[in-house]
């Protein structure tokens, strides 16, 4: 779901607020793999999931998720207009007439 040369996990931490390598990596690499489920699940292109024009959408998704308490993990409302806009977004190259 990447594109080459591009990486999910450090776009995603340092519009988070982390760097380095983290303890929260694997925590942070579900998270992103949940999002990017959800968005693929809800339309959005496998591409676009894994481009450079979902880290913004996956970054509110992951910081949606993040919570350490059961059952009080929502995601919000950005995060849901955001999905709704990347379902209409060709992947790269793409000519937008499916």
């Amino acid at each position: 779901m990447a594109a080459e040369g591009f990486d999910m996990l450090e776009r995603v931490k340092t519009n988070i607020g982390l760097s380095g390598n983290d303890f929260h990596d694997d925590t942070i690499r579900g998270h992103i793999a949940e999002v990017q489920r959800f968005l693929i699940d809800g339309g959005v292109d496998e591409a676009v999931a894994g481009s450079e024009a979902a880290v913004g959408a996956v970054t509110r998704g992951v910081s949606d998720l993040w919570n350490y308490g059961a059952g009080g993990a929502s995601l919000s409302p950005y995060f849901l207009q955001a999905a709704a806009q990347l379902a209409y977004r060709p992947p790269e190259g793409g000519d937008g007439d499916a």
